[in-house]
């Protein structure tokens, strides 16, 4: 059995959880949180929910450590940090920050012999694998991704960390006329404004300083910055009844072209459609988990990406049971 441990208890800790559950070759050692544990209630019977300060106590029993922050502020620096004690997972999702956080995270694996694998998910993640898959087969082509209409963890996150936030939820929205001049072949090229909006709903702490929270949000980098961007204030209530749920999903489009002079059109397109982001999110990171714990098994270590695990370490079957039932 692979031993795993959860550090956050959020909704992608929760999602982490159930994913375990699911997985017949893993079991949950422990959940670590910031909060007091005792405040924390988790499903899993006869798991402790442990201060994360207590963390390397379990170094010798678990297997893979799933880190479950935000990429704002927490992995940058847990990653790097617990990669020296265990295997780690995250889904770090700053598309622009990947390498500098690929390059700290590989020195401290090197340096501990452990595996930890950086940006698992589905964008990045899942998705980028259909980019690379599409890119090799049609060379002679132009990809697209689109993301939405759907609840981005991320930058929900983002938003909550400005000072006078007190809960926040962000829509990433396709822009329809470009989606479907992408789907029709056309081609076009399309800047970053040009193919989605960005529509943010947040609750402010009383007193805060709305134009200067607002502001905050469009000019931030990375984020929101090169994105029309929309900000709606309401109240917890609302928040509560109208944006509970956390769906998302999107399009991964790669439009080429085959045949001596191009003259064959070729439309390879992906999709997911979420009825949760944080359970899907987490039933990759739990896939990734006994990949990285096989990786290490056989000696690999440092830092990996989605890009440097063949499909097999992902799944419970041996090799001959995916060639005879999946092949």
């Amino acid at each position: 059995m692979i031993r795993i441990g959860i550090l956050g208890y959020g909704n992608l800790g929760r999602g982490v959880e159930c994913a375990v559950r699911q997985a017949d070759d893993m079991t949950l050692t422990a959940v670590f949180t910031r909060r007091n544990p005792d405040s924390v209630q988790i499903l899993t019977d006869g798991a402790p929910v442990c201060s994360a300060q207590d963390i390397l106590k379990y170094k010798d029993d678990i297997d893979v450590l799933i880190i479950c922050g935000g990429s704002a502020t927490d992995l940058p620096v847990q990653t790097p940090e617990y990669v020296r004690s265990f295997n780690v997972i995250d889904s770090f999702d700053t598309h622009a920050k990947i390498p500098q956080h690929f390059a700290n995270v590989d020195k401290a694996a090197k340096e501990s012999g452990k595996i930890g694998m950086i940006s698992i998910g589905w964008d990045p993640g899942m998705f980028s694998l259909n980019r690379v898959y599409a890119n090799a087969v049609l060379p002679q082509g132009k990809d697209y991704t689109f993301w939405g209409k759907g609840v981005s963890q991320g930058h929900s996150d983002a938003i909550r960390r400005i000072d006078g936030v007190a809960d926040a939820r962000q829509y990433t929205i396709p822009v329809p006329a470009s989606l479907e001049a992408v789907r029709n072949g056309d081609a076009p090229e399309l800047s970053t404004r040009e193919k989605h909006t960005r529509e943010c709903f947040v609750v402010a702490e009383e007193g805060a300083d709305l134009a200067r929270i607002e502001k905050e949000i469009k000019e931030m980098p990375n984020y929101f910055a090169d994105y029309d961007t929309t900000v709606h204030f309401i109240t917890q209530e609302e928040l509560n009844t109208n944006h509970s749920g956390i769906p998302h999903g999107g399009f991964v489009i790669r439009s080429g072209n085959t045949g001596w002079n191009n003259e064959h059109k070729h439309i390879i397109e992906y999709r997911l459609k979420l009825d949760s982001n944080p359970e899907f999110t987490a039933s990759v990171l739990t896939a990734y988990a006994r990949a990285a714990y096989r990786m290490n098994a056989e000696g690999m270590c440092g830092c990996k990406t989605a890009f440097d695990v063949a499909p097999a370490y992902l799944c419970q079957q041996s090799g001959e049971e995916l060639r005879k039932q999946m092949l």
